[in-house]
């Protein structure tokens, strides 16, 4: 997807199916070229948000001119230009402290 013409779709009740969500697209008169709903890798659920792709820039700035703030399911849309993607750190993140052993609570 070419990022001028790629939205962030974000604030998506998360029974919203792709289908769904282009369907609502085109009932406002939209015409989009592909939808993705982002789902966690390890259960399958909506993480809530999702991507959409148009034709031509102007088509995605309609898009967000008509969608953001939109309630679909009770939720209001938030639509944004997407932004890249940006590298990810390698590895699982830092480490939590933990109890006991050094630096966090207050000893006697």
């Amino acid at each position: 997807m070419e990022e001028e013409k790629k939205l962030y779709i974000g604030n998506l009740e998360f029974g919203v199916t792709d289908a769904d969500l282009k369907k609502f697209m085109e009932e406002k008169g939209l015409t989009v070229k592909e939808v993705k709903i982002i789902s966690d890798k390890f259960s399958g659920r909506s993480k809530g948000f999702g991507f959409a792709e148009f034709d031509t820039p102007e088509q995605a700035q309609q898009a967000i001119d008509v969608l953001n703030g939109q309630e679909l399911n009770g939720r209001a849309l938030r639509v944004s230009k997407a932004q890249k993607m940006r590298p990810r750190k390698e590895g699982f993140g830092g480490g939590g402290g933990g109890r006991g052993g050094y630096g966090g609570g207050f000893r006697k």
